[in-house]
Formats: structure tokens, sequence, C-alpha cells
């Protein structure tokens, strides 16, 4: 199930060193260092007020490249990426975005191993034939959208696997296909006409383990305070409801229950960092912890995968989730 790859590479890039500027020769009048020491000080002031306010592992700079509005995704060159629509098909023929390929179904990249569902499919041969018809290379960005009535939010889901197939350069569209359509942005409609890709293509990828978490490891650091156990169902189903058809109720021992749609406002785009340090915060989690999320399948806990990456921190999303917890013989955790 969480089947090391070899030479699998983590795909999260350091920021690059920051240049050295050349100093500057002074004047030598009092004016000009009283203004270097008012500028000095606006300066830390802004850093310090940027520092308490998000208390994340990097700069949130660099993580919104993973978040795209839909000026920037307008403005990038249609031959430098795939934009993936992950609505119903009858929903992508009505109006989509232009250029844009449609996978509509999740499991359509999943298979089922003892009666555990949701399990993503890692086999490389069927990630190139799937793929490269649909223009997908290994340099070109991939941006994916949804929409905000899916309460699964799929669109995370293909995010995370995108990652965990190796592509470097995935981001999401921030709001979704509405968002599109507020901006006032052209639409097209009808069937899809993607440009194929040969195979070669797509033959560098290499899995990322780093994204993926099975039941082997969970049991093994549920209780270290290294690592925290996001549960992003329900509150009902985090009590014990099995609404999905799972043998049992519960959630994994010492998770903190964080719905997915807590991330998120009510137009569907993304929380400011505030709010969301705030939501980190009431849930203690830190910096420092590594993350790893859940749900039932893997869908929806993809979502909030999609979140912490945004704000720089290690995290895994547990494909198997609830589905196959609940077949385990590993402990099970109930509220009250």
């Amino acid at each position: 199930m969480f089947k090391p790859f070899r030479g699998a590479t983590a795909f999260t890039k350091m920021p690059p060193p920051y240049k050295e500027e050349k100093k500057m020769k002074h004047d030598g009048t009092s004016g000009a260092r009283v203004l270097s020491r008012k500028i000095t000080a606006y300066i830390l002031l802004v850093l310090s007020l940027f520092v308490a306010e998000v208390h994340v592992p990097q700069s949130f700079a660099e993580a919104s490249e993973l978040l795209i509005t839909p000026e920037k995704l307008s403005n990038l060159p249609k031959d430098q990426r795939i934009v993936v629509d992950t609505r119903p098909s009858w929903k992508f023929l009505l109006g989509h975005i232009p250029g844009a390929v449609n996978l509509d179904d999740w499991r359509e990249f999943t298979h089922e191993v003892k009666g555990v569902k949701g399990l993503l499919n890692d086999d490389k041969v069927f990630v190139v034939k799937k793929f490269a018809p649909l223009g997908f290379s290994a340099e070109k960005s991939i941006i994916v959208y949804g929409e905000l009535d899916d309460p699964w939010r799929t669109d995370g889901r293909f995010f995370w696997m995108f990652e965990y197939y190796g592509f470097r350069k995935v981001s999401l569209l921030d709001g979704g296909f509405a968002s599109w359509k507020r901006a006032g942005k052209k639409i097209e409609r009808g069937l899809q006409n993607p440009a194929p890709q040969p195979e070669s293509s797509l033959r560098n990828l290499n899995l990322n383990t780093k994204v993926i978490a099975d039941n082997l490891m969970i049991n093994r650091v549920f209780s270290s305070d290294n690592f925290m156990i996001i549960d992003n169902r329900t509150r009902r189903e985090f009590d014990g409801d099995t609404p999905y058809g799972s043998p049992k109720g519960g959630h994994i021992p010492n998770a903190v229950h964080i719905h997915w749609s807590k991330f998120f406002q009510a137009d569907g785009t993304l929380k400011t960092p505030p709010a969301l340090n705030s939501l980190l915060r009431q849930n203690k989690i830190r910096a420092d912890q590594e993350i790893i999320v859940y749900c039932t399948g893997g869908v929806r806990s993809a979502m909030a995968y999609f979140v912490f990456r945004h704000l720089g921190f290690k995290v895994r999303n547990y494909d198997g989730s609830w589905w196959d917890w609940s077949r385990s013989s590993f402990p099970v955790e109930h509220s009250g």
C-alpha cells in the first residue's frame, strides 16, 4: 500500500538565498543617518508584524505560488501549462476555462486492495499512458480547479495526486471556476481538445513518497509530539458515524478534528494567513510538526493537504484513510 519508489524525490524547493547587496557610501550628513535609522526601524517593524501574525515554517510569498489567481492564470503562456477542470463532464461542456482538460472522477486513478477503496494507483505505466494523450509533460505547470458546491472538493485530491506522481509545478486556482467567472475571464464551451505529448515527456517522473502515509506509519507516530494527525471529516463522522460504509466508527487516536471547509471563506477562496494562523493556534498545531491528514478515502483531506502545503508545512495525505484504518487491527478512539 505505502510502497517506497526507488528514485523518489521531494520537490519542495528551498527558497533561494538572498543576495547580499553592495554597501552604499554614506554622505556623512546627520540627516541621511536619521533617515537611514527611520527606514531601518520601519522595515524591522513590518518584519516583526509579519512574523508575529503568521506562524508558518516558510515565507508566505514562496508558498503562494501554489495558489494562483485568475489574472495570473490568464497570463501564463498556453504552451507551458495544463489547466485541469475537475467538475462533472456536463458542466465542463456548458463552460470551462479555455484549453482546459476535464478529469471529473478521482476514482479513475484509484484501485481497491483487500476491500479498501480510494488507494491511489501508483503504476508508472498507467500514469504515462493516462496523461500523455491529454497533453501533460513533466515541464508544464498544472493548474487545477473545481467548484464550490462540491462537498468533497475533488480539486484538492487532484492537486495532491499530481504532486505524488512527481509533477513539480502544480497550483490550485483560488476560488475555483466561480472566481474565473467573477473575474470576467473568457469561457469556452464544448469538448476538450488536448494537444497530445509523447510518452517520453513523462518517463522521468518519480513518485514522491514523502507526501503519502499508510496505516503502518501512522500507527508508529500517532503518539509522537513531532506529528499531528488531523481528521478532516465532519464532526459526526469523527464522533462515530459511518455514512460511507466503514465497518466501524471513531477516529485515529490523538487525532485533531478540523473539517476541511474551515480553511475556506464562503466564496470558496482560501482564508487569509492571519485567519489560518488563528485556526492552527486553536488546535495547538505547531510549525515544527509534520502533519498527516485523513478523511474517508483521502479526498477531503487532500484539500487540507493543499492548505498545509500552501502554508509551508511538511504534510502527508493518507489515501486509505478511514476506509483503511477501520478495517485494520489498529486502535480506534471515540469521542466522549
